[in-house]
């Protein structure tokens, strides 16, 4: 089995390297492949994760690379973690919105639509190269955000591909803790689309507990959220943390106006890291990673391969056409749901709908991550507009317009397929 991850220099790849190391039981992984196009970045991540695979007695040949087709050569799976633009990028994306009225972040909102009108281009381009040289029936899987619209992208163009996001393994890992069970026993019915999620049921060995853990937990599960326990319980669900830009959206507004952008504090930590990851004594992820998000992500993405592997129908949490799945969304849709995964890829659980006040929002997200790829694959400024008009958190015109503009000036080294059209004052 060959894996390649694209995007490895990414301060994640140790969390990565760690959790294919641990399931060799699982995984038969004969060739492990990192590539990213930043040399320095590859070389020192690529020299620690050597030092780890060999403290794990990794059987397998370890290829560091920044030539994409040997990179895919062969490949059965290709990971996709790459971030176009760097934190410089993100930096702009979670601050230039606000000096229109907007929520700035990465992946929702008018950030997130920066960051997919840069990344949707290349990751078809990788896609493609995937298509044309890797082995026959490899899989794509998507864990660049933002995770539905890449996801959506990838499958409009009729790759091989699913979604990932660690958002539901982290909560089945609390659930799990709080029940005081095991996690493989806890199976979290989160449904919706990317970072627009919530958990409407909690199976332990097939019962639903969601009822009880809100009675006992609804204050500690509503916590991190920054959202008021009340909402849980009137919802009979838990949102994802992302839900509070739409819930709470004027409070986080005039945090983010006056606080430090999550960007900077990332750039902080991952210098921090890259010092760390230098150290030639260094053959274990360090603790300081831990504060780089994406908790559980590697357990996540050694999980799924495993199921894909090994046609275990296990139950993952993936995003995949709705194909019916729920009910007011069109089949050609991404949602992000629970899933039997074996080896012809995930087969989505069957879903109640969803209660009104979610699927209004729902339908609302769904009609922009249609118009987001659009805009991304064509470059039409017309279709951007639209994109975040339709969008939540941005609706009204001005806005809208001037964002456009805006955004499209400061990724423009980014963004060759919107050169050659003429700005439009709204």
């Amino acid at each position: 089995m060959k894996i390649a991850v694209i995007g490895a220099g990414s301060t994640y790849t140790p969390e990565l390297v760690s959790g294919l190391a641990g399931e060799r039981g699982r995984l038969d992984v004969d060739e492990l492949v990192l590539h990213d196009i930043a040399a320095e970045r590859r070389e020192v991540v690529g020299a620690l994760a050597a030092r780890m695979l060999e403290r794990r007695r990794f059987a397998g040949v370890l290829t560091i690379t920044g030539d994409l087709d040997r990179a895919v050569d062969g490949a059965d799976f290709v990971l996709l973690q790459i971030r176009v633009g760097g934190q410089t990028a993100r930096l702009s994306d979670e601050t230039l919105p606000l000096a229109c009225g907007c929520i700035g972040q990465e992946t929702t909102g008018a950030g997130g639509f920066a960051k997919a009108l840069r990344t949707v281009p290349v990751v078809l381009q990788i896609a493609e190269r995937v298509r044309e040289r890797a082995a026959a029936g490899a899989w794509i899987i998507d864990f660049t955000n933002p995770v539905g619209i890449v996801t959506r992208a990838l499958l409009d163009g009729g790759h091989r591909a699913v979604g990932l996001c660690n958002v539901a393994i982290g909560f089945q890992r609390q659930f799990a803790r709080m029940l005081g069970v095991d996690p493989a026993r806890v199976v979290v019915d989160q449904v919706g689309l990317n970072h627009l999620t919530w958990v409407r049921a909690v199976h332990l060995d097939g019962d639903d507990v969601l009822p009880g853990l809100l009675d006992e937990h609804g204050d500690e599960l509503a916590a991190p959220l920054e959202l008021p326990r009340t909402l849980l319980d009137e919802l009979g669900a838990v949102p994802s943390y992302y839900l509070r830009y739409f819930y709470a959206h004027d409070r986080v507004l005039e945090q983010q106006r006056a606080g430090v952008p999550r960007a900077a504090e990332v750039a902080e930590i991952e210098r921090r890291l890259l010092e760390l990851y230098r150290d030639p004594a260094l053959t274990e992820k360090p603790t300081l990673l831990e504060q780089r998000g994406g908790a559980f992500y590697s357990e996540a993405a050694t999980g799924l391969v495993a199921s894909l592997v090994a046609d275990s129908g296990d139950v993952h949490v993936v995003d995949v056409r709705n194909a019916g799945t729920l009910f007011g969304l069109a089949a050609d849709d991404v949602v992000e749901v629970p899933a039997r995964v074996g080896a012809g890829g995930p087969v989505a659980l069957v879903q109640r709908p969803l209660a009104p006040e979610l699927l209004g929002l729902v339908q609302h997200v769904s009609a922009y991550e249609r118009l987001a790829v659009h805009a991304a694959v064509s470059g039409d400024r017309a279709v951007a507009r639209k994109a975040l008009l339709a969008h939540p958190l941005v609706g009204q015109v001005e806005p809208a317009w001037e964002l456009v503009e805006r955004l499209l000036a400061a990724d423009a080294e980014h963004l060759p397929q919107f050169r050659g059209q003429g700005e439009r004052v709204a």
